[in-house]
C-alpha cells in the first residue's frame, strides 16, 4: 500500500458522512471564491484586521492550552513587543506565538511545508519560554500521553497515547512525505489534506510541549498556501476557542480509531470544515458591510485625479494645475500618502508624487 492509498482509505466516509463533508467543502470554495472577488480591502483596512486576528489568534490559541491572558492583555503585550522581556510564562508563550504569526501572514509564499520548517516554527514558537529550551525544535524525549487527572492530581484515565519517542521521527517524516505527495498529486482535494495531516499531526504528538499552538500554526500556514486568503482576516483560533468542548469531543472520537482497522476522522473533518466556512463567512461579511474603503472628498479626488493624469509631478505643479492654495494641497498630499492612494517619490531636485499601484 503507497502512502497516498493509505490517505485514500482513510479519507472514505459513510453516505451521510461524504455528503456532508463535500457539501461543506463546495460551500467553501464558493465563499473563498466570493471573498477574492470583493477587491474592497483597503491597505489600512487590512493591516488593521490582520493586527485583531494576530491578537485574538495568540490569546485564544494559548487560552485553549490553558493560558490565562485575555485579549486586551494580549494587545497590550502587543503594542510593547520591542521589549523582548516577558516576565511570566503566558506572556512568554503568547509572545513567541505572536511573532511567528505574524511571520506566517507576511511571509507564507516562501515558507516551504516541510520537515525542517516545522521544527523551526516550534523552536520559533517557544523562543521566549524559559523553561522550553531544552526541547524547542527536537521532537520528544520521552512519552507525553493525553491524561485525566482530579483536583489533587491523581491520575483518573489515559485519554490518548501519542506515538513513543522512538517511532516519532518515523512516522513524522512519512506523514510530510504523505501530505506533500497529495498536494503534488492533486487527486484529493486540499481542506481535506490539510485536515488529515493536522489530525495525524496531533495523533503523533511530536513534541514535549506545544503540540496545539504548533498545529494551529500550521493550519493557519497551509489554509494561506493553498489559497484561503481570508484567512489573516477572521481568527481560525478564537472560532476553535468558541467551541472548545466540541473541539476536543471530536478530536477525541477520532483518535480513538487512530492505526485501526476502522479509522473513522469524519468527525474531526466536519469540525474543521465548518470552522473554516464560519471563518470566510465571517470575512465577507467584513469586506460588504464595513465602510472598508476610504471614501475621498471632492478637494482629495481633484488632486488624486490631477496626479493621475500624470507619471509623476511635483507638488507645485499640483498647486498651479488645481488653483488650490499651497497649504492645501499639502494637506491633501499628507492624507493621500496615509491612504496608500499615491506615493513619495524622493529626489535632489524636488519631492515628485505618482499614484500607488
Amino acid at each position: 500500500m503507497t502512502t497516498l492509498d493509505r490517505l485514500t482509505k482513510r479519507l472514505q466516509f459513510s453516505f451521510e458522512d461524504t455528503n456532508t463533508i463535500y457539501r461543506l467543502i463546495n460551500d467553501i470554495d464558493k465563499l473563498n471564491t466570493t471573498f477574492q472577488i470583493t477587491e474592497k480591502l483597503s491597505h489600512q483596512t487590512i493591516k488593521r484586521l490582520t493586527q485583531s486576528v494576530l491578537v485574538t489568534s495568540s490569546g485564544s490559541s494559548n487560552r485553549i492550552e490553558g493560558n490565562k491572558m485575555t485579549d486586551e492583555e494580549v494587545e497590550m503585550l502587543y503594542r510593547h513587543m520591542n521589549i523582548k522581556k516577558f516576565k511570566t510564562r503566558d506572556e512568554q508563550e503568547v509572545a513567541g506565538y505572536l511573532e511567528l504569526l505574524e511571520l506566517v501572514f507576511e511571509n507564507y509564499q516562501g515558507m516551504n511545508f516541510s520537515e525542517g520548517v516545522i521544527l523551526q516554527l516550534h523552536d520559533m514558537m517557544l523562543k521566549y519560554t524559559e523553561k522550553d529550551i531544552g526541547h524547542r525544535g527536537k521532537y520528544k524525549f520521552w512519552p507525553n500521553r493525553v491524561e485525566a487527572r482530579d483536583e489533587k492530581g491523581r491520575l483518573i484515565k489515559v485519554v490518548f497515547n501519542p506515538t513513543e519517542p522512538a517511532m516519532t521521527p518515523i512516522e513524522m517524516k512519512a506523514l510530510i512525505q504523505r501530505t506533500q505527495d497529495a498536494f503534488h498529486e492533486k487527486d484529493i482535494h486540499p481542506l481535506l489534506i490539510i485536515a488529515n495531516f493536522i489530525f495525524e499531526f496531533l495523533a503523533i504528538h511530536p513534541f514535549q510541549d506545544g503540540n496545539g499552538r504548533v498545529s494551529r500554526i500550521l493550519t493557519n500556514l497551509l489554509l494561506l498556501k493553498n489559497g484561503y486568503l481570508f484567512t489573516p482576516f477572521v481568527s481560525h483560533e478564537s472560532l476553535i476557542e468558541h467551541k472548545k468542548i466540541e473541539y476536543y469531543i471530536a478530536l477525541g472520537k477520532t483518535q480513538q480509531t487512530w492505526k485501526t482497522n476502522h479509522e473513522d476522522v469524519s468527525g474531526r473533518l466536519i469540525f474543521f470544515l465548518q470552522v473554516v466556512k464560519t471563518q470566510v463567512q465571517k470575512a465577507i461579511d467584513i469586506s460588504q458591510k464595513e465602510d472598508i474603503q476610504p471614501h475621498l472628498s471632492k478637494i482629495q479626488s481633484k488632486v488624486r485625479d490631477f496626479i493621475s493624469s500624470k507619471w509623476e509631478c511635483t507638488r507645485q505643479e499640483i498647486v498651479k494645475k488645481t488653483w488650490l492654495a499651497l497649504w492645501t494641497v499639502r494637506q491633501v498630499i499628507e492624507k493621500l500618502l496615509i491612504m496608500k492612494k499615491i506615493e513619495r517619490l524622493w529626489s535632489t531636485r524636488a519631492v515628485r508624487y505618482k499614484i500607488t499601484k
